[in-house]
């Protein structure tokens, strides 16, 4: 039951943009009022809005992958993890509002759609929860780094946000190699691709 209560009061945090951030913002001590022509806010508007989708949806598939999980040690992992992505949560959803732009309203659907597939992973044990967060964080490892290449160069500070968050999605991809995340198969992979696609596609327009 506590595990339901604090699952359900991290999906109101998420959804509602109460989500505090507790390390600073990456890049905050640098300008981030240099000038930006219309496309190109518009631009970083969109790549954050899918970034901040993102990170709705990682939030929900951390919870529920430690809603089923057997191993104490793996939650408190998980939960861990969990913390640092809010932080990414919070400041993507800033820097979206910064620019004059608003988040994704379809992200209840991300969230209840990777909650249901976190949940799904963890129940299949949790060397292959471990192996779906493995593949989940280099496939957004892989993500951040493309949005890096299209960010604009005048936006520093989105662009330090987003650094950052490689870095850590990296750190937590490692951490479930080290913990024996077991290697999903090609076609599990290629849909988990393919829903991402989807996400990212309608998340920056929608």
């Amino acid at each position: 039951m506590d595990n339901l209560i604090l699952s359900f009061d991290r999906a109101v945090r998420t959804l509602s943009g109460t989500a505090i951030a507790r390390r600073a913002v990456p890049g905050a001590q640098a300008s981030a009022l240099l000038a930006m022509t219309a496309d190109e806010r518009a631009q970083s508007i969109g790549l954050m809005r899918v970034n901040h989708a993102g990170e709705v949806a990682a939030q929900a598939l951390y919870q529920g992958q430690a809603l089923v999980s057997r191993s104490p040690a793996l939650r408190e992992k998980l939960g861990h993890a969990a913390d640092e992505e809010l932080d990414h949560l919070a400041w993507t959803r800033e820097r979206v509002h910064q620019l004059g732009g608003r988040t994704s309203v379809l992200d209840p659907l991300w969230y209840a759609g990777a909650f249901v597939m976190g949940a799904a992973a963890g129940a299949l044990g949790d060397k292959t929860s471990l192996g779906f967060l493995q593949a989940t964080e280099e496939q957004v490892e892989a993500h951040l780094a493309a949005h890096l290449d299209r960010l604009p160069a005048s936006d520093t500070l989105s662009r330090a946000i987003v650094e950052q968050m490689k870095q850590d999605e990296a750190s937590h991809a490692q951490t479930a190699r080290r913990l024996g995340a077991r290697e999903l198969s090609p076609p599990v992979q290629r849909l988990m691709r393919l829903g991402s696609q989807v996400m990212t596609t309608l998340s920056a327009k929608i």
